[in-house]
């Protein structure tokens, strides 16, 4: 198998270059896709039956919640590169990803108080689900905190993975928590693809914002490991000509 394309895609310079290029590409889409989600489950999906108008918040949180996850599992993923092949552009990608990661958790937590104030009567119960959600919202932090904290950038970024890979037990936590404990939180509603618990007037503006908010993600991440790289290669020759251009 050729693997040129994976080292090339590796080399900050072309990566710099290839993230400017595609980041229109993500941004746009994203912006007309939450659009038109937000419009389909704020205005045109029906009432739910039980929860009337309290359900739209789902429109945010249930992509928030998955991207909270994805994005930890991407970032896991890019840390144990970094780790195992000593990609820098790796940990560049892991680095500015746990920021972004921390936010989506913040707004799941927040959401899902929200929302579980009309639902559950109360703002926070020590849920299993919630309780892991928080723990990855500390996940987060603590990788920020780390990375900040270490001031040679090979200590950090080492340092950093293996907190990372550590973390990720907690992925399947977060998914399974409904299932192995008596929790609050309800079950899966549209991963269960042979009866979804959601109809299509409902449903559909809800894939919408998931892959609305996946390209957000992607724009963002190309925007902010831009910057990474900035920080990372500031003495390079090829920047200071990539800049003068």
């Amino acid at each position: 198998m050729n693997w040129t394309w994976f080292h090339k895609l590796a080399s900050p310079p072309h990566f710099y270059r290839l993230a400017g290029r595609i980041t229109p590409w993500l941004g746009w889409p994203a912006f007309l896709l939450i659009v038109i989600g937000l419009y389909g489950g704020l205005v045109l999906a029906p009432p739910d039956y039980q929860q009337g108008d309290a359900f739209r918040i789902v429109y945010v949180h249930a992509p928030s919640a998955w991207m909270s996850m994805f994005i930890y599992g991407m970032m896991a993923i890019a840390a144990a590169i970094g780790l195992i092949w000593r990609i820098k552009l790796a940990h560049a990608v892991a680095a500015a990803a746990a920021p972004v990661g921390a936010w989506f958790t913040f707004v799941t937590l927040v959401t899902g108080s929200l929302w579980g104030r009309p639902m559950w009567g109360t703002w926070w119960q020590w849920d299993a689900r919630m309780t892991s959600e928080l723990i990855l919202l500390f996940l987060y932090l603590g990788l920020i905190a780390l990375r900040a904290s270490i001031d040679d950038r090979e200590r950090a970024d080492r340092a950093s993975a293996v907190l990372a890979l550590v973390g990720v037990v907690n992925l399947p936590i977060i998914h399974y928590s409904v299932y192995w404990w008596n929790t609050l939180h309800q079950g899966s509603t549209i991963t269960k693809f042979g009866k979804p618990s959601i109809t299509f007037d409902m449903l559909w503006p809800l894939l919408v914002m998931f892959v609305a908010f996946k390209l957000f993600f992607g724009m963002v991440l190309m925007l902010r490991v831009r910057g990474e790289v900035l920080r990372r290669e500031r003495d390079a020759s090829w920047l200071r000509e990539e800049l003068t251009r």
